[in-house]
């Protein structure tokens, strides 16, 4: 995606996922990627390694609801 490497992307609906480690945690190049992410219409949605592990189900719930909030592009 221009210049980031994105975990996933559906182009579509103009929505990022990514799926972070603790090295992520408070990570100020985070905040200004999202940020970025943003003005370009992008929506960033940012799971933890862990919650994906023990939450799968919440995960995709809140993947699901985002996408049938956002409009296809």
């Amino acid at each position: 995606m221009g210049r980031y490497v994105a975990d996933f992307v559906c182009y579509e609906r103009r929505l990022v996922i990514e799926l972070d480690g603790s090295q992520h945690l408070n990570s100020p190049e985070d905040q200004a990627r999202d940020a970025d992410m943003l003005a370009h219409g992008f929506l960033p949605l940012r799971f933890w390694n862990n919650e994906v592990r023990t939450n799968l189900p919440g995960v995709l719930e809140r993947i699901q609801t985002a996408l049938n909030d956002r409009t296809p592009s």
